[in-house]
């Protein structure tokens, strides 16, 4: 799902007339939760005086439509969403190199995402895989909530899990990516249309599931184990786990779109965005638990601690690159999308 948001243009309008106004304009596409890119909009641009016009999108919405525009860009920045979209992105050169001062503050997985991209990317955030489901409606229903890959292949989730289409949502397909290192690629896909019979939707959005499951459409998600979290903290009945066999994550990127027309305001907020104080918003704005990327930021009170997770040596290069994506997406509409429910 795609938003806009005029509203920022407003605010514009409203903000002191000061030194700070008129310094150019930015044009942002960001693919982390609605509340955290309209606070991320709205900080910087009163902060800096520059003018943001910023859409929402997945990042593979995000991915596509930097595709779609690169003979005439007309975005700046694309700001969050997992990192594989955005290595793909760098791999077509559809972005361009960049060194922020503020890599020295970073972690060492964010500067991963910097040094595999070759300059082109850097991680802001990261976070776990796992299951995000409705205590109530578990407990109404009879069924215990999943803690293995296992779990959710047994005939009482039958309709009860959703998860994303990976052709528009990076969650989806660090999911597909995580389960073929787990399993290897002919297992995983076994699984995955076993899985299928259990599934009641393919949501657009990474987001979309765990929505579900805190409105109680939906007993059960495949999501990032800190949107449950955030779920849980806004008061619904939701609980997360991390699968027993072990999880994929995410490194949350952030890169510059090749031919920006605003290539002095793109790196101004590439910059401000690896502060501290910008990495707070999310959790500010929105109470979203990624864990920041800056070393200074501390992590947000109940956020998912990785380091007590059973991770995978998840493979970034691999599933970063184009050709990877585009056979795992193809197998996946072949035999599990195309499959009837």
């Amino acid at each position: 799902m795609i938003r806009t948001f005029a509203a920022l243009a407003a605010f514009a309008a409203v903000l002191p007339l000061s030194p700070a106004v008129a310094q150019g304009t930015l044009n942002l596409s960001c693919s982390v939760q609605v509340e955290w890119c309209q606070a991320v909009a709205t900080s910087f641009q009163k902060s800096t005086g520059i003018t943001v016009n910023m859409t929402q999108r997945g990042s593979g919405e995000a991915l596509a439509q930097v595709r779609a525009e690169a003979q005439n860009p007309r975005t700046d920045v694309w700001f969050g969403g997992t990192g594989d979209p955005h290595l793909i992105a760098a791999e077509e050169n559809l972005t361009v190199e960049y060194k922020s001062p503020n890599n020295a503050q970073l972690q060492a997985w964010a500067i991963r995402q910097y040094e595999i991209s070759k300059g082109r990317s850097v991680g802001i955030y990261s976070g776990a895989i796992g299951f995000g489901f409705n205590k109530e409606l578990l407990a109404k229903k009879n069924i215990p909530a999943p803690a293995c890959w296992a779990d959710i292949l047994k005939p009482t989730y039958k309709g009860e899990i959703q998860i994303a289409n990976p052709n528009s949502s990076g969650t989806a397909y660090v999911v597909i990516a995580t389960l073929v290192q787990l399993m290897g690629e002919p297992k995983a896909f076994e699984y995955l249309a076993e899985m299928h019979k259990n599934v009641n939707a393919y949501a657009r959005s990474g987001t979309g599931p765990i929505k579900a499951v805190a409105r109680g459409e939906t007993a059960v998600s495949l999501s990032f184990v800190h949107d449950a979290v955030t779920e849980s903290n806004a008061g619904f009945p939701v609980g997360w786990a991390t699968p027993c066999e072990g999880t994929g994550y995410e490194i949350g990127s952030m890169s510059i779109i090749k031919g920006a027309r605003n290539m002095t305001q793109a790196r101004r907020f590439y910059d401000w965005a690896l502060t501290p104080e910008a990495q707070r918003l999310g959790f500010e704005a929105g109470g979203q638990l990624q864990m920041p990327s800056n070393k200074t930021a501390p992590l947000p009170p109940n956020a998912p601690d990785l380091s007590k997770m059973k991770l995978v040596e998840y493979d970034f290069v691999k599933y970063g690159q184009a050709a990877e994506r585009r056979r795992l997406l193809a197998k996946w509409d072949a035999e599990i999308g195309s499959l009837p429910r």
